[in-house]
């Protein structure tokens, strides 16, 4: 300790300006760690709670510290001037990085981040009103080899009004609050052995745990600096440390994990479970950052692949599934094509799969709120998934034909390559709606995995769906039991454009939901004109003449109708909630839990197959509505067919990363999981 703060004071003494007189260096000249203040809105509504952010932004070398900066530097101070009511809550502070330096720990932070207080406006505040927030903010930069204070007097004005939030400040304040560890909701035991502590967190068994390292708050209790260890028992993180003296406390603290995430622990004195398995640290003299398996990944692995085939059973997957039994049957007894085909069909969808997978966890990664099937709560991709299907529909009707998927021709082997593969990119495209049985804890794994690992999730999820065909292709028993080319083809061919149709009206009426009655008449519209051109070149292809320019009028048409419904400001159409039931609000929830009164919660989507399943055959049926009026039961439905950050955060709770989930909450009892695929019994059973 003494050689950093004699390298302090030589610092201090080398930058005299700056101890002399802080505030006029920082004045003028930049800052090392550049702050700013950012208001979730400017127009509180009275007795409102708004989030305030003191925004950082370290240059590059350079750190600010953590709410206990460890070993040396001082945390962000702030001391608020507010309008008389107002009032200013503690500092949450996002989840920290360790540094050593010369021997010493260090709690700090080297990319922007935000510091966020919730600030709270007084009930008799009158609209209109002024109430300019004023904050002056003190805190240490510091590269590896100095340390300069700075200073920063931040200000925002905002005028009493209606309390609304746009949606770009929504968005960037829930990336912020991502960052900030969230509080366990169970004690954690520590006990003390000489200089040794060992902490031990309630933490599920199924759930990953890797770069693990305990922050401690309390100050003066730990060294920083000392190698940690961790493992795993049960239900039990144990984490094993080094303290300067004996404690017999209350001890806070922070626990990271995986990547950056944090919960916020209180251990009291009490026993720690012994044995466990071993788990990575983060720091120095941790083990080399190679992703290895946790346990069970295996599981969950086969679980991805498990559920990618039961989506064949699915309805959405129907209609695609007629396409490849049209082309598997068309190639009758030839074994090589048969073979490419379904390789081609395999990668278009694993390709999908992983591309679909990769942008949602680096939307995640970014901090948007976004879930599997993410894709389909945006109406510009809904719009464009619509006039694919209209052009399917119109294509097995026998408008017009296109090489790979027209029943009456011989497909060259590149075409046929070809088309196997789009038809794979279109099979996972339109399967991620259906999350079936075995799905959900995949999917819910893979958000906590690492990057690698959860691309492997997704690329399961592919494989599962594309496995029937690679069987018949591969085991020449299953492919003899095919039907021979025949008339048949067309007729099948005829009738596969019915639910190919169907699944055209469903995007319509989704695009609907999403985009409100403009959505509709744009979605209709272009998938009008999109008929008319598909006619126009099936005339065209009769006649033999050029059609090249209908080709491009039709692309022009998807691209101008996805552009102008992406543009317009659409309202959705208005949810009402279901008779008997209340849209979710996790407010609303605590409180009746705080009452004693049971609960059943659902989340669906209206592009959510499984979930409508589900509706119709057990929640929305008489049984079930009497049974549940008769207990008393308070019926709560989280509708996340748009994006929806409150759901996604809460789905995350539980595992989930889409929909269905079903929670029941008996009175003054903690939450029951409920299966995927309902039945009457099962609700009617909650109420006894």
């Amino acid at each position: 300790m003494l050689h950093y703060v004699c390298r302090l004071c030589l610092t201090m003494f080398l930058f005299g300006s700056v101890a002399a007189n802080t505030a006029a260096a920082q004045s003028a000249s930049p800052q090392n760690v550049h702050a700013s203040i950012d208001v979730e809105t400017r127009q509180p509504a009275p007795g409102d709670m708004v989030t305030v952010a003191i925004v950082m932004d370290p240059k590059p070398g350079w750190h600010d510290y953590w709410i206990n900066p460890g070993d040396a530097g001082t945390p962000l101070e702030l001391e608020w001037q507010l309008p008389s009511g107002v009032t200013a809550g503690m500092v949450r502070a996002p989840v920290p990085e360790t540094l050593i330096v010369s021997g010493f720990m260090n709690h700090i932070y080297k990319a922007k981040h935000a510091f966020l207080v919730d600030v709270k406006i007084p009930k008799d505040a009158r609209p209109g009103q002024s109430l300019n927030i004023k904050v002056d903010a003190r805190w240490s930069a510091c590269s590896d080899l100095v340390c300069v204070p700075e200073v920063a007097t931040l200000s925002v004005p905002m005028t009493v009004g209606s309390g609304s939030i746009s949606n770009a400040d929504r968005a960037r304040f829930d990336a912020w609050r991502s960052a900030v560890p969230v509080p366990l909701d169970r004690s954690a035991r520590y006990q003390i052995d000489g200089k040794r502590i060992e902490i031990a967190i309630p933490y599920p068994r199924s759930a990953k745990a890797e770069r693990v390292w305990f922050f401690a708050q309390t100050e003066k209790l730990f060294r920083y600096a000392a190698p940690q260890s961790a493992r795993r028992v049960g239900d039990w993180l144990v984490v094993s440390g080094e303290v300067k003296e004996g404690f017999d406390g209350q001890i806070d603290g922070l626990l990271r994990f995986n990547d950056a995430q944090g919960l916020e622990v209180r251990a009291v004195a009490g026993a720690v479970p012994s044995g466990g398995d071993a788990v990575s640290v983060l720091g120095e003299g941790a083990p080399a950052d190679e992703e290895q398996p946790p346990l069970g990944f295996g599981w969950i692995l086969a679980f991805s692949v498990l559920g990618g085939l039961l989506l064949n059973l699915m309805p959405c997957v129907f209609p695609i599934l007629g396409l490849k039994a049209l082309s598997l049957a068309k190639m009758g007894g030839d074994e090589g094509e048969a073979r490419r085909d379904a390789v081609a069909y395999t990668v278009g969808i694993i390709v999908s799969c992983l591309i679909l997978g990769g942008i949602m966890l680096a939307l995640r990664a970014a901090g948007e709120e976004v879930g599997w099937a993410f894709q389909l709560q945006d109406p510009a991709v809904v719009l464009i998934l619509l006039l694919l299907m209209v052009a399917v529909t119109a294509n097995l009707v026998g408008i017009f034909e296109v090489g790979g998927i027209g029943a009456g021709e011989k497909l060259t082997r590149q075409g046929g390559l070809s088309g196997s593969f789009w038809t794979g990119v279109l099979a996972a495209v339109v399967a991620t709606p259906c999350t079936g049985p075995f799905m959900a804890a995949a999917m819910g794994a893979a958000l906590l995995l690492p990057t690698g690992l959860a691309l492997l999730i997704f690329a399961g999820l592919g494989l599962g769906l594309a496995l029937p065909f690679l069987a018949i292709a591969f085991i020449p028993a299953l492919r003899k039991r095919m039907p021979r080319p025949g008339l048949w083809m067309v007729r099948f061919r005829q009738w596969m454009a019915l639910p190919m149709a169907l699944t055209s009206l469903a995007l319509l009426w989704l695009t609907y939901q999403l985009a409100g009655f403009t959505g509709l008449m744009i979605g209709g519209a272009a998938a009008l004109i999109i008929l008319v051109a598909l006619f126009a070149l099936g005339r065209k292809q009769k006649d033999g003449s050029p059609y090249k320019w209908v080709v491009m009028a039709l692309f022009g048409i998807a691209i101008a109708a996805a552009l102008i419904i992406g543009k317009v400001t659409i309202e959705p159409a208005a949810k009402a909630s279901k008779a008997g039931s209340i849209n979710f609000n996790e407010a609303r929830l605590n409180t009746l839990r705080s009452e004693g009164k049971p609960v059943f919660l659902y989340f669906t989507a209206d592009w959510c197959v499984t979930c409508k399943v589900n509706e119709q055959a057990a929640i929305d049926r008489t049984e079930t509505s009497n049974a549940f009026r008769e207990a008393g039961m308070t019926v709560m439905v989280g509708d996340y067919t748009r994006r929806d950050p409150d759901i996604t955060r809460y789905l995350a709770k539980y595992g989930r990363s889409g929909v269905p989930l079903y929670l029941y909450f008996p009175p003054n009892g903690e939450a029951q999981i409920l299966p995927q695929i309902l039945t009457v019994d099962d609700l009617t059973a909650l109420t006894k």
